[in-house]
């Protein structure tokens, strides 16, 4: 299992993910790839979307580092095959000493 732990000094990298994640179609793309590798048009078919939009879907998983894709020949060109590149993640939000008696719920 690959884990992503992410504390207060990844401010800019925590933003990145949580938008990331924060989007109903994004997170399915995570689900999907979470159970197996998928090329766009595969990807586009069960999510009942266009290729353009899962591509540019996958390309924001992509830039906060939660999809991995690699490329392959196809029969009308290549494929972008895609999987996730965690499984887990984490965000701490204040790591500093006493921190955890300070944010208990």
């Amino acid at each position: 299992m690959k884990e992503l732990h992410l504390t207060e000094d990844d401010g800019e990298n925590i933003i990145t993910v949580t938008k990331a994640v924060s989007s109903s179609t994004r997170y399915n793309i995570l689900k999907i790839l979470s159970r197996e590798e998928l090329d766009i048009s595969r990807l586009a078919e069960r999510l009942d979307q266009t290729e353009a939009n899962v591509s540019a879907q996958v390309k924001q998983l992509e830039k906060a580092e939660l999809v991995e894709s690699r490329y392959e020949p196809g029969d009308h060109g290549v494929r972008k095959i895609c999987k996730t590149a965690i499984t887990k993640i984490s965000i701490e939000i204040n790591s500093g000493p006493g921190s955890q008696d300070q944010n208990s719920l």
